[in-house]
């Protein structure tokens, strides 16, 4: 009976181990079947992450030079608007100033070398200067019955703290004439206040009087 029992046991023995095998392929298949699927959809996710990152970075280098180039033409117009600026403004560039010095030092030599020659025309000698003396007395009072010029009282550069600028606005505001400062109509006094700013204001009638 136990040797007739045991081919049952094999064929069984046999058969659970071909059922695992059959078993452990599906199972490995399975297993391939998954992790073909899992590197597709890592793919799958990857490239549009890829793909993302990359226009990233070429949008920030196109903002980066975008950025770049509007600061470059920015600082240009403000190089420009300080040049113009300061030209308007008369402040000189280092060559013009070189210039100007260069014209004002020759100047002053021929000015130097003009001195000596004016000194030495009057003091020839001795008795030119004796002979000289008694005349001028008498030239100055030929020369003080002769009429003087009458002063030109729409000359408003006359008033000691009136300059050219201001003169010019002082005659667009209605006061064209000297005499309009120093004894004012009330008129006047009211076209006088828009100067009030101007150094000096109190004494312009005074100076004004002084003139005429």
């Amino acid at each position: 009976m136990a040797k007739k029992a045991k081919p049952s046991v094999d064929k069984i023995v046999k058969k659970v181990n071909k059922e695992f095998e059959k078993t452990s392929s599906q199972i490995e298949g399975l297993i391939n079947d998954a992790l073909k699927q899992f590197d597709h959809l890592q793919h799958q996710v990857q490239d549009p992450v890829r793909k993302l990152i990359k226009d990233m970075d070429e949008l920030r280098e196109r903002e980066m030079k975008r950025f770049n180039d509007e600061f470059e033409r920015r600082m240009d117009e403000f190089h420009e608007l300080q040049a113009s600026l300061l030209e308007k403004l008369g402040i000189a560039t280092k060559e013009v100033r070189k210039e100007v010095k260069k014209a004002t030092e020759t100047a002053s030599k021929k000015v130097e070398a003009a001195k000596p020659e004016a000194k030495k025309a009057p003091a020839k000698t001795p008795a030119a200067r004796k002979s000289a003396a008694p005349t001028k007395p008498a030239a100055k009072k030929t020369a003080a019955p002769k009429a003087t010029k009458p002063v030109d009282k729409s000359d408003l550069t006359r008033i000691k703290g009136v300059g050219p600028a201001t003169a010019k606005k002082m005659k667009e505001a209605g006061l064209t004439s000297i005499e309009q400062i120093a004894n004012p109509s009330d008129e006047d006094k009211q076209k006088l206040e828009a100067f009030k700013s101007l150094k000096g204001f109190n004494e312009l009638s005074t100076e004004a009087k002084k003139v005429i």
